[in-house]
């Protein structure tokens, strides 16, 4: 019996040096750890936004040769199949949008539509949410985002097959179909107008009746 507590005696011992010993060795490795990710976020703080975006996007799926379905969606029968969309807000702020502003235009145009305002919620130069970005600088009239939030004339939706269309183009945005057709635009603007800051945008795109541009990125050193 005394030979079997030494042992037991002995083996707890070994097991308390042995977890000191890991403790210590843990608390060194998290704070080398520390250290580092410590040193990475100050230079990362130094790199502009935009920059950091690309350097960390994972490339589309298409320049990885990667097979998609996006184009499924663009179709109008395919739409049609779909169950009638809902949500809250934001869901309902992005179909407005859609309704006044793309209603007309083919699937593809109401894509492209969307994809500019969902741009924009993920740009930093922007509101970031839904409904804030399609109601930025409402009540000045003429000087808001979407014509359509400050002409002056009443929201009225009165073409109920429309708004359901259009209200399953928000849902399938929203709920991350690929942004595939601007080319990452945050303006757009009609065929019939030509506003100043077309001058000064790159174009991205020509969908339906509207031109697509992508906002130039200002960085630290402009």
């Amino acid at each position: 019996m005394t030979i079997i507590r030494a042992f037991f005696a002995a083996s707890f011992a070994a097991l308390l040096s042995l977890t000191a010993s890991t403790s210590v060795a843990d608390e060194l490795l998290a704070s080398r750890l520390a250290a580092i990710l410590g040193q990475e976020r100050e230079a990362l703080s130094i790199v502009p936004d935009a920059r950091l975006s690309v350097l960390t996007s994972l490339p589309s799926a298409q320049s990885r040769g990667i097979e998609t379905q996006t184009g499924m969606v663009y179709d109008r029968n395919y739409l049609a199949s779909l169950p009638a969309a809902d949500g809250g807000d934001q869901w309902e702020c992005l179909t407005q949008a859609l309704y006044f502003e793309a209603r007309g235009e083919t699937v593809r145009g109401m894509f492209a539509v969307g994809e500019v305002i969902l741009n924009r919620v993920d740009s930093s130069a922007y509101p970031d949410t839904l409904c804030t970005v399609i109601n930025q600088g409402t009540g000045r009239r003429y000087a808001c985002q979407f014509t359509y939030t400050c002409d002056g004339k009443a929201e009225v939706i009165n073409e109920p097959r429309a708004w359901e269309r259009v209200g399953k183009v928000a849902r399938l945005l929203m709920d991350g179909t690929p942004r595939a057709l601007t080319g990452g635009a945050t303006h757009y603007h009609t065929k019939a107008v030509n506003p100043s800051w077309a001058q000064r945008f790159p174009r991205t795109a020509s969908i339906g009746s509207h031109y697509f541009y992508r906002q130039p990125i200002r960085t630290a050193s402009q």
